[in-house]
């Protein structure tokens, strides 16, 4: 059985209709990135900040994971330990597909964290938008990426690296797919457009549809 190594990122999500952050329907649209996703913007209005990603997180209540997120969910239960997932996402339809093998680099929705000890704390519900000792657990532009070490060793490993529904553009994840062909894996995409990267192999169509394709492909060869 392969190690696999899969990238998700807004083009999954938006399948099951989360809008995503970029674009003319843009969750930034009508905010500047700096007023609601910096420490800076937060500390200078806290209530902007909750009352953005309050929203956000009830927004997630009116959405269900899709069938790409239920395929990934299906190939972690075929090879267990074997696979690793790796979410640009916020949301949590990968946990509630049932992906448990899952670094979330960019933070989870549905957790806060504490400012001053960094206790962090599962919450669904909407915060007290005047509450300033709690902030999302989301990284914010000029905050280190999490759990960076653990894919590194992830794509060292890999014999199967697959991206799907990211331009992969932003820095890290640019650069994960050339960390796993350096360590001799197979490369692929999944976009409704090729990327600028090079991958051995480009699936162009809706999610929903190539990477229940793909890992039925997977699983068959298995």
């Amino acid at each position: 059985m392969p190690n696999v190594v899969v990238l998700t990122g807004s083009g999954i999500s938006a399948e099951s209709g989360l809008s995503t952050f970029r674009g003319p329907d843009g969750l930034w649209e009508g905010h500047r990135v700096q007023d609601v996703a910096t420490p800076e913007g937060f500390a200078a209005n806290p209530v902007l900040v909750h009352r953005f990603y309050n929203r956000l997180r009830r927004r997630l209540h009116e959405v269900e994971p899709n069938a790409a997120h239920h395929a990934l969910a299906k190939l972690e239960a075929a090879l267990g330990h074997q696979m690793h997932l790796v979410t640009q996402n916020i949301d949590d339809l990968h946990q509630r597909a049932g992906s448990t093998q899952i670094t979330a680099m960019h933070g989870e929705l549905n957790t806060i964290r504490n400012i001053a000890t960094g206790q962090l704390l599962s919450w669904t519900h909407d915060v007290v938008e005047t509450d300033q000792q709690w902030r999302p657990h989301v990284v914010w532009f000029g905050e280190r990426t999490i759990g960076l070490e653990t894919v590194a060793e992830k794509l060292a490993q890999a014999d199967l690296f697959v991206a799907i529904g990211t331009s992969g553009t932003v820095y890290p994840a640019n650069q994960f797919a050339a960390i796993a062909k350096a360590a001799g894996a197979t490369t692929v995409e999944i976009n409704l457009k090729p990327s600028e990267l090079a991958f051995d192999q480009t699936w162009i169509g809706p999610a929903t549809e190539q990477v229940p394709a793909l890992v039925d492909a997977l699983l068959k060869d298995s």
